[in-house]
């Protein structure tokens, strides 16, 4: 007999025992729960249970293996009733037998209790005077006076496309969210105001106090504490029942496949292009559905991958990820506080047409929405050629960076007259409107914009030394990689910008 299992019928609770008999136990204990006829101060006349069976009963058995390590027993194995029950009928068997009665008490009660708050089962009480729509069954765990302090997902359960066994669905499911900031905080919430069992929270970052105008899961009392840390807090507040694993670190290669084969769906909330297009591979070789999403400045993008056979992956639009920097972050270009909301706003809704199996899911195309004339683009996002059958021709190992930065690429100078004197010629990347806001803190430098630098990089001379000059270090010091893969070897950043000086 399976560890845990569904049934459409009455028990047989004697079988039931038989099947759990072992010559090496000398305890077994049983726990019965049957239908009452009444709750919450009313009458019920009959109940109904539903669950999204292949999730539940794959989440039955790990609990019920759960206890196995937990405690010394022997057999155990528990049963669930489904469908239509009268007043009196039993609706939960649990059964442990163990070499002493204390072990199989407590493991025993550790199975019913895990069931309870775990496994994605529904319950529809009918009264004399109506029913009780369809609810969680953790509420048939909790006392009668915390009942109104739970999660209520009527209004999402009214959809006809949710109903009890799409709600029952979200709370299988595990989501893996890389990043809590400005995309991660809508996200997050509304996964969690949604019912999704388990979050994933990867962040390594401290809150700092110019996150708060796009973030405000947070307040400003919080700045210096650890991001993961502060958005499992206020999302237990918002919904108790959603279990969160904190991953206070970087995605990297070094845990990106680990981390993503634990998951059902992983959201990029992240800022940078490596983490993009390392989870992009990571999912990609573990086959598993990616919400991805950019925003920059007013405007942003939302691309989605299904591990099928015609989606395109990032990859298929660009082959190389782009240099982190060669595009400025929200630290370096700036950003309206509601755009990034909006954009993690859609891929919350993305993720959740993805795990209830809903129409019209983003497939193959990028969105493209400009929130300052709310002109809204797709465009159509081919596969790549190469590609056959789910396999990915572009993708071979995410257990190595995608590119590697030189050593020497940053220099550290006191002032930027000594790096003249050591004779570097100072070039100021910045666009035109940052250097008329701050002008360089030299008249000596040389002002040519990022984009044109790149552009035009024959005008520089390759035997000599130069010095590329940001706000804060980071768009220089991906433009100075980019120059060195063109054959300018003596081309330098200068470490932590403008800022540093």
């Amino acid at each position: 007999m399976s560890a845990f299992r569904f049934s459409g019928a009455p028990f047989d609770t004697v079988a039931l025992r038989e099947s759990l008999a072992d010559p090496g136990a000398g305890g077994f204990a049983a726990f019965e729960g049957w239908v009452r006829n009444h709750n919450e101060g009313k009458v019920v006349a009959r109940l109904e249970y539903e669950a999204f069976e292949a999730l539940a009963v794959k989440e039955g058995e790990r609990i019920v293996e759960e206890a196995r390590q937990r405690f010394p027993i022997l057999q155990a194995a528990c049963v669930h009733r489904i469908g239509r029950l009268d007043i009196g009928e039993l609706a939960v068997w649990v059964g442990v037998s163990a070499p002493h009665r204390d072990e199989a008490f407590a493991a025993c009660r550790y199975i019913i209790d895990e069931v309870k708050h775990r496994v994605p089962i529904w319950k529809k009480e009918h009264y004399l005077d109506g029913d009780s729509g369809w609810v969680n069954c953790e509420r048939c765990a909790t006392p009668e006076h915390e009942h109104a302090r739970r999660p209520d997902y009527s209004r999402q359960i009214a959809l006809k496309e949710v109903g009890a066994t799409g709600q029952a669905r979200l709370h299988a499911s595990r989501v893996l969210v890389i990043g809590a900031g400005g995309l991660g905080v809508p996200v997050l919430s509304y996964l969690a105001g949604a019912g999704i069992g388990t979050l994933g929270i990867v962040d390594g970052d401290v809150l700092e106090a110019s996150n708060l105008h796009r973030q405000p899961l947070y307040a400003l009392g919080d700045v210096g504490k650890l991001k993961a840390q502060l958005a499992a807090e206020r999302l237990h507040a918002l919904n108790p029942e959603v279990h969160c694993d904190i991953h206070t670190e970087r995605f990297d290669v070094n845990n990106a496949r680990r981390l993503v084969e634990q998951y059902d769906l992983a959201i990029d909330c992240s800022d940078n292009f490596a983490t993009k297009f390392l989870l992009n591979d990571a999912c990609v070789l573990a086959r598993k559905p990616a919400v991805f999403a950019s925003v920059y400045q007013y405007e942003g993008q939302l691309q989605t991958y299904h591990p099928d056979e015609e989606s395109a992956c990032l990859r298929c639009l660009w082959p190389d990820a782009s240099r982190d920097g060669i595009v400025g972050n929200c630290a370096e270009a700036g950003v309206l506080g509601p755009v990034p909301g909006v954009f993690g706003s859609l891929q919350a809704v993305e993720a959740l047409k993805i795990l209830l199996g809903l129409p019209g899911q983003l497939r193959s195309e990028l969105l493209i929405i400009d929130l300052t004339t709310f002109e809204t683009r797709r465009i159509r996002a081919a596969r790549a050629a190469a590609c056959r059958g789910r396999q990915c021709t572009l993708i071979t190992d995410v257990t190595r960076p995608s590119e590697a930065t030189p050593a020497d690429l940053e220099l550290t100078f006191g002032s930027l007259d000594k790096a003249l004197s050591a004779g570097y010629e100072i070039i100021d990347i910045r666009d035109d409107n940052e250097v008329a806001r701050e002008p360089a803190p030299d008249d000596r430098c040389r002002h040519i914009p990022m984009h044109n630098l790149l552009h035009d990089h024959a005008t520089l001379d390759p035997e000599r030394r130069y010095l590329l000059l940001c706000a804060r270090g980071s768009r220089s010091r991906a433009a100075a990689a980019e120059l060195r893969s063109h054959g300018l070897l003596r081309v330098f950043s200068l470490r932590g910008g403008i800022a540093a000086l």
